[in-house]
C-alpha cells in the first residue's frame, strides 16, 4: 500500500465537471418569527466546502496526486471562495476557465440542532453552464493530452456535454466517468464508469425504484451494451461494490466502512481512488479494494470529506 502512495505522487490528474460551493449555516432555533410562521435561526457558525467535481479534486489531492480542475468558476464571490478552497488543498485552477455570464453554483444548507431546515440554491439554467469549445477547445485539448488521466464528474448542471465528452475521449490517455444518467449523454467507451445503484439502474434503462435483490446481470449487460466501458464499478452502499469488466461480472467487494455517519461525497472518493490505483498499474480488483478502504474512511466523517494515506493505512 505504501508503494502505491509513492506512485500516486508522480501522477497528474485533470478533473472536468460541475464544480459547486457547499455552504453550511449552523445554529439554534428558539423562537418563531413575528413576521411569518417561520423559525428564526441564531447562527453559531458558517463554513464553506468544495462540492461536486471540486470535491473529487480534493480527494485526489489528499491521496497525493497533482490535480487541475476545470469547471464553471464564475467571476463572483462564490467563485473566488471556491478557487481559494481548492488552491488551499493544492489543486490548480486555470484562470482561463473563469466565466462571467452565469454564477458559480452554490448550495447553502441551513441547519438547527442537527436538522436541515432549509436549503438555498444559487444557479442558472443547465444551458448556461455549457462550455463554448470554440473558445476554450484548443486550450482544453492540451490540458487533456498532458494529464495521466481525466476524471469526468457529471452532476447534471450542464458543464459536461456530448461535445466535451468526445473531445476528452479522443485525446485522453485514461478516462473515468461518474455519470448523471438523467442528462442522457453519450458516455461512450470510457476506461472506467462508476455509477451508484440508482444511476446504474437508470443507465441500464430499468426502473429507478428500489429492487431487491439488485438485478446485477441485467444491469451489467445493458450498461456494457449501451456504453461499452472497459471497467464498471457500481457502488451499492452497505452491499459494497460490484465490479464488471469486458462485459462480465467479476466480483462484489464488501464494504470496508466501520461506522457510517454520512455518505455525502463517497462516490467522489471512489472514482478518485479507483482511478489513481488503476493508472498506477494495479489490477481492477486491488484498485477497488483500495477505493473501498478510502470510502470507508470518508463515510465515517460528517459532510463531504477526503481520506489521507495515513487514515487509509490506519483503516487496514
Amino acid at each position: 500500500m505504501k508503494e502505491l502512495f509513492e506512485q500516486i505522487k508522480s501522477l497528474n490528474i485533470l478533473v472536468i465537471g460541475d464544480v459547486m460551493l457547499d455552504r453550511y449555516i449552523i445554529g439554534q432555533v428558539s423562537r418563531i418569527s413575528p413576521e411569518a410562521p417561520v423559525p428564526v435561526l441564531a447562527v453559531d457558525q458558517e463554513r464553506s466546502v468544495a462540492g461536486g467535481a471540486a470535491n473529487v479534486s480534493l480527494n485526489l489531492c489528499a491521496l497525493g496526486a497533482s490535480v487541475e480542475t476545470i469547471g464553471w468558476f464564475g467571476k463572483d464571490q462564490e467563485g473566488e471562495e471556491l478557487v481559494k478552497i481548492l488552491e488551499s488543498g493544492k489543486t490548480n485552477v486555470d484562470s482561463q476557465f473563469r466565466f462571467s455570464y452565469a454564477p458559480t453554483i452554490s448550495k447553502s444548507r441551513i441547519t438547527a440542532s442537527n436538522q436541515q431546515i432549509c436549503r438555498v440554491d444559487r444557479e442558472a439554467y443547465v444551458k448556461d453552464y455549457s462550455p463554448d469549445l470554440g473558445v476554450i477547445g484548443t486550450h482544453l485539448t492540451q490540458k487533456v493530452k498532458e494529464a495521466d488521466a481525466v476524471v469526468i464528474s457529471d452532476y447534471g448542471k450542464g458543464f459536461v456535454t456530448n461535445e466535451l465528452l468526445k473531445l476528452v475521449s479522443k485525446n485522453a490517455k485514461f478516462v473515468s466517468i461518474d455519470p448523471k444518467p438523467s442528462r442522457l449523454l453519450e458516455y461512450a467507451k470510457p476506461d472506467l464508469l462508476t455509477p451508484n445503484r440508482l444511476e446504474a439502474l437508470e443507465l441500464a434503462g430499468l426502473s429507478r425504484e428500489t429492487r431487491e435483490p439488485f438485478p446485477k446481470h441485467d444491469v451489467v449487460d445493458q450498461i456494457f451494451s449501451r456504453f461499452a466501458p472497459k471497467m464498471l464499478a457500481i457502488t451499492l452502499g452497505a452491499e459494497g461494490m460490484l465490479l464488471a469488466q469486458d462485459g462480465k461480472i467479476q466480483t462484489t467487494i464488501p464494504t470496508a466502512a466501520r461506522e457510517v455517519f454520512d455518505v455525502s461525497g463517497a462516490g467522489d472518493t471512489v472514482i478518485a481512488s479507483l482511478t489513481l490505483a488503476l493508472i498506477s498499474g494495479k489490477s481492477f480488483a486491488l484498485s477497488a479494494e483500495f477505493a473501498n478502504l478510502a470510502a470507508g474512511v470518508v463515510v465515517g466523517k460528517v459532510g463531504t470529506a477526503t481520506a489521507s494515506p495515513e487514515e487509509i493505512l490506519k483503516h487496514l
